[in-house]
């Protein structure tokens, strides 16, 4: 490793590596340089004004450039951050992402922490920031977000059912406590965040799931507390999003509980 010391304006990667507890939070914020932010414990909750992102262990969040954001904790969380260049981001998304990291990009993450700051004039550096460029323009999108809509009716309607996850009233009911028809709220959902009025409550209930999970909270509580009518109907819908059940995905070493 060159022991030459490299000029501030030939930085392309910064790295913050920081371990919180449960329930701590991060204040509203953003960044001059778009961010990776991964977790290889626990989860993050991010929110914006365009919606809320649940990061499960071993999945990361993208968030743009200038994109105002805060972050909670549940259970106790491993975050590794990579800040890049504006110039590097070029082909990576306009929006926050919640998105799959591979085992490759996982070494890479924390090669470039252990590392940073990485300069695009030390060559080990700059094959470094060309491997973690690539990466990152590839990853496969996870489908974890709840937007937020616009219109006050919507908004409150939207707001109800986060923080009544476990409530069973009908949507008509969800619509006249908001101030609508079951019918103005349908449309306004699906033109303002692309998702039926029933399809939201479902993703919020598993944001919520997934926040109880990462808190120790087992299955059978997690599936009631947030509303499903059975333990069976939660693991269906975590298979349907994630891929395998919560079991699974604790055992495969690619879940809430695996270790840094």
């Amino acid at each position: 490793m060159s022991t030459v010391r490299q000029p501030e304006s030939a930085i392309r990667v910064r790295a913050m590596a920081v371990n919180y507890p449960h329930g701590y939070e991060l204040p509203l914020h953003d960044h001059d340089w778009p961010q990776l932010i991964y977790a290889s414990r626990g989860v993050m909750s991010v929110h914006s004004p365009a919606g809320a992102w649940v990061v499960p262990a071993h999945r990361a969040v993208w968030v743009p450039a200038g994109v105002a954001h805060r972050i909670s904790m549940s259970g106790s969380v491993a975050m590794r951050t990579l800040y890049l260049a504006p110039s590097l981001a070029s082909a990576a998304p306009d929006r926050c992402t919640v998105v799959n990291v591979s085992p490759l990009l996982r070494e890479l993450v924390l090669r470039a922490v252990e590392r940073a700051p990485l300069y695009d004039t030390e060559p080990s550096h700059a094959r470094l920031i060309g491997v973690l460029v690539d990466e990152i323009e590839s990853l496969p999108v996870v489908p974890l977000r709840v937007p937020a809509p616009r219109d006050p009716r919507a908004q409150r309607a939207a707001e109800w059912l986060r923080r009544n996850p476990e409530d069973g009233a009908g949507l008509a009911q969800v619509a006249r406590r908001a101030g609508a028809s079951k019918r103005t709220l349908e449309r306004l959902f699906l033109r303002e965040t692309g998702m039926s009025l029933g399809a939201f409550r479902e993703q919020v209930r598993l944001m919520r799931a997934l926040e109880l999970l990462a808190a120790g909270s087992s299955v059978t509580d997690v599936a009631l507390s947030v509303g499903y009518a059975s333990p069976s109907a939660f693991v269906a819908r975590f298979r349907q999003v994630l891929g395998s059940t919560p079991g699974r995905y604790y055992a495969s070493g690619d879940g809430l509980h695996a270790s840094v």
